[in-house]
């Protein structure tokens, strides 16, 4: 009777229209308040205790550092390279839209973020080129799901959260996942393709991709630092969380320099002469060389106590100077100079930005722009933590009342088995994501589902995967799909018209929905090769 009380209680608020955090919230108190024993003190502990917890910390600074990339022009550069890379496949362009999302997803953590930054320029392009306006809107907004799918993941940081299970499997579990609902979703788009005759882009060469993998390579490179640095034992997924933030304002700001006072500003400019481009060009590959190296092999070497940081310094030098020589030697063809005299050339180029980095640190970190990113990750995270505070209010109430027990008890009696339990959880969860966000749905949900998956041996991790894809399904179902909604903002289509595009490649998503329900080692395989098996106490 008590469960019927407080679920009548929030979908009565939810009628009426209140937000969906309110919604939540406010059916807690009104139940604790007459109708059940608990103290309302509970409310203030349970609030207090979503502020403070640990784990969640990591969302507003995942949150910064996905407001950097997509400000920044990470997002352009990741497409060229998916272009580079897949463009000369039949329906190319289409499917290096879905890849750049994959890598995308993977700076971000978020899917309405993947959808604006990667769809604002691939839809434009795909419209060039002769596809359908619906066809390239369904792709952008199927494909952006897998912001919450391929680690680092705001949703999987939130489901760690509330079943206390480790965030670095829930990371590596979705690699495999991710990879295999990109592959997916590029595999359908080429078979359409075909059958419709889309268009191929030119093959470039491997030259092209190269290209496009130095441009991107900056960018890309914080997915080395955030999982190298979880799995290499450096820092928890918080601190990388922290890390990534860092280290998204410096790419924006200093080194592709997309914003603040030096943008459209050019490391090297036209007055340079021939032999100081050159110079320079050996130094800046000897220079990422070292720090690439020095980052790795701490990640790698941080617990070996025969081999120390000066050891790795002197290494990681030899094999930059190497490099940076390297490089003169083969562009210096090009000049009568010596490979002493282009290094020496290129130092003066460096001084000049090396000062022009120095003079605008401050006016960059305090700027018009970065105010803006600031805030508009603010808003984000402020949005968010609302509705995941809220959610975990209803959870601690549906706790204080054994409602999961008792459903847990009912669901053991009736003769449910791993495999049906399953099939109520996908159904449970697809009916909710229809109408609420990811890590709202989430944090209700999971401390129900979690203790009755235990009992029929379901493995946490597994679940966690299973309940995030179907976050994924969610949010490109109407009619409160995020995605959608976003979609529609970006290209000006209506949300009927959107939904209709979207729904041939939501079906690519249901088959592999199922396929990750009934094959556990496409979760599971991964973090148990390299953390071992989630132990639940």
């Amino acid at each position: 009777m008590e469960s019927i009380i407080l679920f009548t209680l929030v979908l009565a608020l939810l009628f009426i229209g209140l937000p969906v955090g309110i919604s939540l919230g406010l059916s807690s108190i009104l139940f604790i308040t007459f109708f059940s024993n608990d103290s309302l003190s509970s409310v203030a502990i349970s609030l207090f205790g979503v502020g403070t917890h640990y784990t969640l910390l990591a969302i507003p600074f995942f949150i910064v550092a996905s407001s950097y990339m997509s400000t920044g022009g990470v997002a352009k550069r990741l497409i060229n390279f998916a272009i580079a890379s897949v463009g000369h496949f039949r329906g190319g362009l289409a499917m290096a839209s879905v890849l750049a999302c994959m890598m995308f997803a993977a700076l971000s953590g978020s899917s309405p973020a993947t959808v604006v930054a990667i769809g604002t320029i691939a839809i434009a392009g795909m419209r060039q080129v002769g596809y359908s306006k619906e066809f390239a809107a369904g792709i952008i907004a199927n494909a952006g799901t897998l912001g919450i799918l391929i680690p680092p993941s705001i949703v999987m940081v939130v489901y760690a959260a509330a079943t206390d299970v480790s965030v670095g499997r829930m990371f590596l579990a979705g690699v495999i996942p991710g990879l295999m609902a990109g592959g997916m979703l590029m595999l359908a788009i080429y078979v359409v393709a075909r059958i419709k005759g889309l268009p191929s882009e030119e093959w470039k060469g491997f030259g092209a991709i190269v290209q496009g993998g130095k441009e991107a390579g900056w960018g890309l490179f914080l997915i080395v630092i955030i999982m190298g640095g979880i799995y290499g034992g450096v820092f928890t997924p918080t601190e990388a969380a922290v890390v990534a933030a860092i280290y998204s304002m410096f790419i924006a700001l200093f080194v592709y320099r997309d914003m603040g006072p030096l943008k459209d500003t050019p490391w090297v400019i036209e007055s340079d002469s021939k032999v100081a481009k050159i110079g320079f060009n050996g130094l800046v590959y000897g220079v990422s060389f070292f720090l690439v190296w020095e980052i790795l092999s701490f990640f790698a070497l941080s617990d070996n106590e025969t081999i120390t940081g000066g050891d790795r310094a002197i290494w990681g030098l030899i094999m930059s100077i190497g490099i940076a020589v390297f490089y003169v030697f083969v562009r210096g063809k090009q000049v009568s100079e010596s490979i002493l005299t282009c290094l020496l050339s290129g130092i003066p180029i460096w001084g000049r930005n090396l000062s022009l980095m120095g003079r605008c640190f401050f006016p960059a970190l305090l700027g018009e722009e970065s105010r803006k990113v600031m805030f508009e990750g603010t808003k984000t995270t402020i949005m968010l933590m609302f509705i995941i505070a809220n959610a975990f209010l209803f959870a601690h109430t549906l706790s204080s009342e054994r409602i999961p027990q008792m459903i847990t008890e009912w669901m053991l009696g009736a003769g449910f088995n791993w495999f049906t339990f399953l099939i109520a959880v996908n159904i449970l969860l697809l009916i909710g994501g229809q109408f609420m966000e990811p890590s709202g749905l989430l944090v209700i949900v999971a401390p129900v589902v979690f203790p009755i998956a235990m009992q029929l041996g379901v493995d946490p991790i597994h679940l966690g995967i299973i309940m995030v894809v179907n976050m994924e399904i969610g949010m490109i179902t109407p009619p409160i799909g995020l995605n959608l909604f976003v979609t529609s903002g970006i290209t000006g289509m209506s949300l009927a018209k959107v939904v209709k595009a979207a729904m041939p490649f939501v079906a690519v998503l249901m088959v592999f929905l199922v396929l990750v329900t009934y094959i556990p080692a496409i979760s599971t395989f991964l973090p148990y090769a390299v953390m071992g098996p989630e132990i639940i106490n």
